[in-house]
């Protein structure tokens, strides 16, 4: 099967379109015929090699993480799917190929009227934003700054937000001010001011600090929290540990219960997913260029 593969750490270059031997599940996995495969940033910073103390990545290997497709095998024990259900989860082989292995438990079923692409987008954004709001113990009434509100987790966390009663002010660039005010959050530039500006529509302060895009916005972050590092977590900055800010990285694994349900909103129209791109499998490296080079309105998506 086709599949895109890198052979060493580096740039988009390195990715390439290879053939490669079909997985075969083992005990409790099945295996996907992928429709689609979510692109995030993590997944440059797992290829560039910066991320190898976090993520051993022993090569060859193959990127991605979620995907959308359908069960065309299942392993011993699998009793929730069978072959034939269309389906949406976290791949345990890399999602970037014609065909991928997953655990059962991290699966849900794709809703009847949800898009691949859309149902690939979905995995990581509406489990990361879930869990690092719960993570803040956000609530009703309080203030939220989100910093990359307009990428992938981002948009999808100002909505989450939104809906649990909370105030969001949201940094990212003057192009995705209007998409955010649609979304339900505040739209504020980031840069130089920051501080300043995030005072003029706060007041009072911010109760809490969402940081999706690691673009050093911790430090105005901890000034804006009145010197504390207390309910300021970032996915994406290196520098938290020496900034004393939490870094979430999903250490307890995926949900598929809440994954199940953010999907069900999303078929429904409840939830609006963004989908930025949608590149061809063999065209990996230059949705990796697009990732890298930032500013991304919503999501990238890979389509054997």
């Amino acid at each position: 099967m086709e599949a895109i593969v890198y052979e060493e750490f580096g740039g988009p270059d390195v990715l390439h379109l290879a053939e490669v031997d079909a997985p075969r599940p083992g005990p409790g996995q099945v295996r996907v015929a992928v429709r689609a495969a979510g692109v995030n940033p993590l997944d440059h910073k797992i290829r560039s090699g910066r991320m190898e103390a976090a993520f051993p990545t022993p090569l060859p290997a193959t990127p991605g993480a979620e995907l959308a497709g359908v069960v065309d095998e299942v392993g011993e024990g699998v009793t929730a799917f069978a072959p034939g259900d269309e389906v949406l989860g976290w791949s345990a082989t890399g999602s970037y190929a014609a065909g991928a292995l997953a655990e059962a438990a991290s699966l849900a079923r794709k809703p009847e009227g949800l898009s691949w692409e859309t149902a690939a987008a979905l995995p990581v954004a509406t489990d990361t934003a879930s869990r690092v709001l719960d993570e803040l113990a956000l609530s009703e009434g309080e203030t939220l700054l989100l910093h990359g509100a307009g990428g992938g987790v981002g948009s999808v966390a100002v909505q989450l937000a939104v809906a649990r009663g909370a105030t969001v002010i949201g940094t990212a660039s003057p192009a995705n001010h209007d998409y955010l005010r649609v979304l339900g959050a505040v739209p504020v530039a980031y840069g130089d001011g920051l501080v300043e500006r995030v005072r003029e529509l706060a007041p009072e302060g911010v109760d809490a600090v969402f940081d999706a895009s690691g673009r050093g916005a911790l430090p105005a972050s901890i000034e804006l929290r009145g010197g504390t590092t207390d309910r300021i977590v970032t996915i994406a900055d290196g520098d938290a540990a020496e900034l004393g800010v939490a870094f979430s990285s999903g250490g307890g694994g995926p949900s598929a219960e809440h994954l199940a349900q953010n999907a069900r909103l999303a078929a429904d129209g409840e939830l609006r997913v963004e989908i930025a791109q949608v590149f061809p499998l063999a065209d990996a490296a230059s949705a990796h260029a697009v990732s890298e080079g930032g500013h991304v309105r919503g999501k990238l998506v890979l389509m054997p």
